[in-house]
Parts: C-alpha cells; structure tokens; sequence
C-alpha cells in the first residue's frame, strides 16, 4: 500500500483560493483528470451503471450554467478598505441625526448633464445567417468596449470627488454588473416584452431607475410601455409611497410613464389545530398576496398601455400595423385565473425583435403575435419574483431577501394570451457609492468587502444603537489595559476620551457592543465578533426588518 502523503497546510491554502477564483471566475477551472478505477485484488471491476455518466454530465452542465449566471463586481483597493476601517474606529457619529438625512440626496437626481453619460450596454444587430458564435463574439467586443468607457467614466468621478472633498472624504465605489451573461437576461428580457413593469423600492425609488436605464429603454424599437411599480409599500407606509408616486407623476408626466403601487406578502393566520406545525418548523409567517385594492390599480395600468399599443399614431392609420396581440380578457388578469407555466425556451420566445435585424431580415416574421408579453425588470432584491408569486397568490418561482436569487430569465402565463417574463436582477451604473447601494439591499451583504463603511454610512441616516438599545462598550484595547495584572513602573492612566467625548459613539464601538450583546466573540483572540456582527445588522437593514425609507428631496 503506497504511503499516505503528508497534509501541506500551504497546499491547501492554495488549492482554497484556486477554488474561490474559480467561482468568482476570474480563472478558467483546471483541465479534469484523467478517471482512474482502483482494482481491488481478486475482484472483477464493477460494471457501469447505465445512464449514470449522461447524469453526471447533465449535473455538471448545469451547475457550470449557474456559474455561468453569477454576478460579478469590482474590488475595493487595499487602501480603501484600510481608511474605512480606520475612519470607523475614530470618526464619532453625528448625533443628533439632523432631519436632512431622512430625505434622498439631491444631488443623486442628476438633473444636469452629469450622470446622464453612463448607459447599460445595447445588444448588437444581427442576421439569420450568421452563427451562434459570430453573433456571440460581436455581443463580447461591443460589452468590453462598454466596460472599459464605464470603468473610465467612474474613475474620473472618483478622482474629482477625492479633489473636491478630500483624501478622507466621500465613500467607495460603485458596484455594477460585470458579467455579460447577466446582462445578455436584460435583452432578451426587453426583446419579448411588449409592456415592462420597472420594480421600485419604495425606500429610495430613484436609486433604482437611474439615467442609465432611463436612456437604455428610450432606444428600444418599438417603443415599450413603462410602468413604474413600488413594492415594499408595507415597509415605508402608504402615505410616504405615495408621496413618492406622486412625485414621480410629476417627474415624468410627459414621458407616458405610469406610477402604480404594490404589496406581495399578507401575514399568515396563526395554526388553529395543536397538530399544525409549531414555532421555527412552522415555514414562513407570510404568504404571497397581492390586495385587491393593488391588483386593480396595476391591471389599470397594464390595460391602459396595451390600449395605446393597439392605437395607431395619427397621420398614419392606413399604412400602421399592429404588434401586439389585440384580445386580452383583462377581467380575468383581475380575477387572478391563470394556469399555464412555459419554459424559458418556448418557440414564440425565439422569434427576433425588429430592432436586432439588419433590413435584410425585416418582414420575415410577420405573423401576428400570440401573447401580451410583460417583462418585469429591475435592480435585486427590488420583489421581482415577489409579486410574480402575488399575483398568482401562491409561490410559483423562487424568491429570497438574498439579492441575486433569480439566475435566469423565468416565462409564465397569468391568462392563456398574457404572458410574464421575470428578469434577473442587475446593478445598473449610476454614480451611487457602494455605501448607498448596500443599505438599499441591492448588493448579497455577504460579498461585501467593507463592512465598516457600511455600518458607517447607515449610522449617518439611522440612530442603529438606539434600534438595537445597546449600551456603550469601551474598545478592546482598553479592556485589555485594564485587565493585567501586574505593570513595570507606574500604572497607565486610561484616556477616557479617546476616539471622541464621553457619550459618543463610533461605528466600530457600535459593532463591538453588538458583537457583545450577542455574545459573539472570536474562537482565538476572545475579541468582539464585528465582521458578523456588522453581517448581522447590514441584513437587518437591507432585509427590511428594520423599517426605514428616505422621505422626498428637498426643493
């Protein structure tokens, strides 16, 4: 029997990172070994089991398909991350909060020219005789010429913003999507539909339709209906969402935009029968719904759009054609009837949109469409797949507070002519720090690589220590000093007014009294916990556990 090799702890650093620049795809995977059968002495070898290695093929098919789908994003410099963490260890919080901080900045409307230079990347024109790769490889040389103009427009903007406000001012970067195969989802999506429904958080809604889509939507042909959808209205309130609804009827009156509001989760009744499932087993305490009062304004909404698609412009009624399906029972949209569920790769899917075909591929597809096609697209974890379940008024896709659940595109039928195409969520560029997006819950809080400056920004605009009633711990440091036993020559005075007044608070000094308050504390050094600590609290933040929600801007 050979020798056991030894364990190489380095090797198995390694052989670690390997794997995770593996997943994030920053490395191709290694070629696969070669098989090898070990023969026992004296025994046959086993003969294969039929269908077995088309299984393992199809597993590994599939999970390099959802690889394939993961969202990818920048790295923060080293020497970012380390101003962050220092400036939360000895910035002390504003407090009181002032009253400017509970409305949306100004400044993030970009009502000038600035920010209104960033675009989403557009997919190229192409032909029915051309292949799968040649239409592949124009969509990859069009994205990185794309990425590579958004990645100088954004350090530009940094560069000004550290001139304008110093070395230690101003926050991160911003995250956008990176992988082209996220945003090959959002054409296809914007391809189909004939109406898109654009999901707005109701906490900060013009955080999620920002001048980047705003311009990527006026370039489709033929023009699409929008309808602006702000869920989450639970979380802010009736009144604060439509003030917000208001105000966008305002901002956008002249663009035919319409402004409708939404709830998608109803809370259970409690379990009547001592039978039924009791306390963490019991599943989720709310369920999907969609009031009546809601599913009425938003087929309203939809009936509206679809009656001026079917409406010829003037001048032009006897040469104009109709694109749309004509016939929709939207009584039964309101009632909620629908049935029939189609796979992403249904064949009225692959019909071509007129926009993608040079003219010599025009008028080959001329055949009147089938479906209404409402595509719903938007920034993660904005409730997408949420109100997909809301409207059928039971879970029909997957959805999670995790941003990023939905991998691909997903295709159902709300009535036998209306169908819904369910986008996966993307990180639009826009001029936002990554501060900002992560309290927003745009960002999956577990891939986030600063969480100090994160606690700090949420702490500018939510008094989290009061939240949480924490009491106010000393830093680990001091703890230390106090605890020895014995000193050389004469004790040390303890500075009770370091890192700021009797009484304040830093964002560090916040996490460590989480951290204690939870008793989480490191296996090695026994210190505070801050790095879950600061999960915990940015998931509550996100996730909406805590209410919170920016009021209009001023002016």
């Amino acid at each position: 029997m050979p020798r056991r090799k030894p364990t190489s702890l380095t090797a198995k650093k390694a052989s670690q990172k390997q794997k995770r620049a593996i997943k994030r795809g920053d490395t191709s995977p290694p070629p696969p070994a070669p098989a090898q059968r070990r023969k026992r002495p004296g025994h046959p070898s086993r003969p294969p089991v039929p269908g077995r290695a088309r299984e393992e093929r199809e597993d590994d098919a599939v999970k390099l398909a959802a690889r394939r789908l993961e969202s990818r994003f920048l790295k923060p410099s080293p020497s970012y991350l380390a101003l962050s963490a220092e400036r939360a260890s000895t910035r002390p919080l504003r407090r009181p909060i002032p009253p400017s901080a509970a409305r949306f900045p100004r400044e993030l409307l970009f009502e000038d020219e600035h920010g209104r230079d960033l675009t989403c990347p557009k997919r190229p024109k192409w032909r029915y005789e051309m292949t799968k790769k040649e239409v592949e490889r124009n969509e990859e040389g069009v994205f990185a010429k794309w990425k590579s103009e958004t990645e100088g427009r954004f350090a530009q903007w940094l560069e000004q913003e550290r001139e304008s406000e110093g070395e230690g001012a101003g926050g991160g970067p911003s995250y956008y999507e990176w992988n082209l195969e996220v945003w090959r989802q959002l054409w296809r999506v914007t391809e189909l539909s004939d109406i898109l429904l654009i999901l707005l958080d109701a906490r900060c809604p013009p955080l999620h339709y920002p001048p980047s889509l705003q311009v990527f939507l006026k370039q489709l042909r033929p023009a699409r209906k929008l309808v602006l959808v702000l869920t989450k209205v639970d979380v802010v309130g009736h009144a604060r969402a439509e003030e917000w609804a208001q105000w966008l009827r305002e901002r956008y009156r002249g663009e035919g935009v319409r402004v409708v509001m939404v709830e998608a989760y109803r809370h259970k009744a409690p379990p009547s029968t001592a039978e039924e499932p009791q306390g963490k087993r019991a599943g989720r305490r709310v369920e999907p719904f969609l009031p009546s009062e809601f599913r009425s304004q938003l087929v309203r909404a939809l009936r509206e759009a679809h009656e001026e698609l079917k409406t010829p412009p003037a001048g032009e009624e006897g040469k104009w054609k109709c694109r749309v399906r004509r016939d929709v029972d939207w009584e039964a949209v309101e009632r909620g009837l629908g049935g029939k569920v189609h796979q992403p790769e249904h064949r009225e899917a692959e019909r071509p949109p007129p926009e993608n075909l040079d003219e010599e591929g025009e008028g080959e597809h001329d055949a009147p469409p089938e479906y209404l096609t409402i595509g719903l697209i938007g920034q993660p974890n904005v409730g997408k797949s949420s109100l997909l379940n809301a409207l059928f008024g039971r879970p029909r896709v997957r959805a999670s507070r995790t941003p990023g659940k939905t991998k691909h595109f997903q295709t159902l039928f709300l009535a036998p002519e209306v169908r819904l195409v369910d986008c996966p969520g993307l990180v639009l560029p826009s001029y936002v720090h990554m501060e900002l997006q992560a309290l927003a819950g745009v960002l999956p809080i577990a891939q986030l690589p600063s969480l100090p400056s994160c606690i700090s920004y949420a702490l500018q605009v939510l008094p989290l220590e009061r939240i949480f009633k924490l009491e106010r711990a000393e830093s680990v440091e001091k703890r230390e000093l106090e605890a020895k036993k014995t000193w050389r020559g004469e004790r040390p005075v303890l500075d009770r007014e370091e890192g700021g007044r009797e009484g304040e608070w830093t964002a560090m000094q916040v996490l460590e009294s989480y951290a204690l308050a939870k008793g989480w504390i490191t296996a090695k050094a026994g210190r505070p916990d801050v790095g879950r600590a600061g999960n915990a609290i940015m998931r509550a933040v996100a996730e909406a556990r805590i209410p919170w929600g920016f009021g209009l801007p001023n002016g």
